[in-house]
């Protein structure tokens, strides 16, 4: 596992270049169709816990509920930018850069999802939030599985998109696979662009692969206890988490509903903005 992961981040850089071009009608995933440009936040902030200072942005200040934009593995708030505008619209929006990516700092702790989520409560706590809606993409989807297993009572409901809960769930082709590797040079650029610490990279990403050596690691059990409503959802062509791995999530989680995303990947709500945008409204607007 651990000679596939520093495999995984010498190629990334160079597989950008390779499957970043533009996308055909009809394969859209089989490109990394870059994130739409962040909105400019009407408030940002940074909250000191467990030993590092996370990083907050806020929109749709004026509206009531909450939701809580949570990155991938590597990304930064930036993962979200064609989402924030569609929410923000009714939602008070907080997008946070888990610890040690995007503009949040970090302490010498090895990265975990129970960590990464008490990190959250941390924000929810400084913000005055006593409860929220989590929409995560892949790392940020885990973190919500953690949320919803040890403090159900912060949460409204989850929209969990290209999440597994063992690492058993991960395909072990998306060591090889180009498209993800895109994704590692493109999360290396960006965090060139905007940390704090922009020459840490290696050791940044040494640790992000080190928590996926082992991590997550959440029971059936656990799983079946969950009382919070989720949306389990993945894009149809899925390089990184095996679809029967998701498909089990849904059906393990009491009540949660399965959404296969035609036409995308592990990054559906990138390559088909609309119809994810669409998917996360209505599952937060239903009853």
């Amino acid at each position: 596992m651990k000679r596939a992961l520093q495999m995984f981040l010498a190629l990334g850089v160079v597989l950008l270049f390779a499957a970043a071009g533009p996308a055909t009608a009809g394969d859209g995933w089989r490109t990394l169709t870059p994130p739409q440009p962040l909105p400019a936040p009407e408030a940002t902030g940074n909250v000191a816990v467990n030993g590092a200072n996370i990083h907050y942005a806020l929109y749709g200040s004026g509206n009531t509920d909450a939701v809580l934009l949570l990155h991938g593995g590597l990304g930064a708030v930036e993962d979200f930018g064609g989402q924030i505008g569609a929410l923000a619209a009714t939602y008070k929006v907080i997008a946070i850069d888990s610890r040690g990516h995007g503009r949040s700092t970090d302490d010498e702790q090895p990265y975990g999802y129970h960590l990464m989520a008490s990190d959250v409560m941390g924000v929810m706590d400084s913000l005055g939030l006593d409860q929220a809606a989590i929409v995560g993409w892949s790392d940020g989807g885990n973190i919500g599985l953690d949320l919803a297993i040890h403090n159900p009572d912060r949460l409204t409901k989850v929209f969990a998109l290209g999440a597994n809960y063992q690492t058993s769930g991960l395909r072990p082709s998306a060591f090889t696979d180009a498209l993800i590797g895109a994704y590692v040079g493109h999360a290396a650029a960006q965090y060139a662009q905007i940390s704090a610490t922009p020459d840490a990279w290696e050791a940044f990403s040494g640790k992000v692969f080190a928590m996926w050596g082992g991590q997550p690691a959440y029971t059936d059990e656990q799983l079946a206890g969950i009382t919070v409503p989720f949306m389990i959802a993945a894009g149809v062509y899925e390089e990184a988490i095996d679809e029967a791995h998701t498909k089990r999530m849904a059906e393990l989680i009491p009540g949660s509903q399965l959404l296969l995303i035609g036409n995308s990947s592990h990054f559906a709500h990138w390559q088909q903005v609309e119809a994810v945008n669409t998917a996360i409204l209505e599952f937060l607007a239903a009853e």
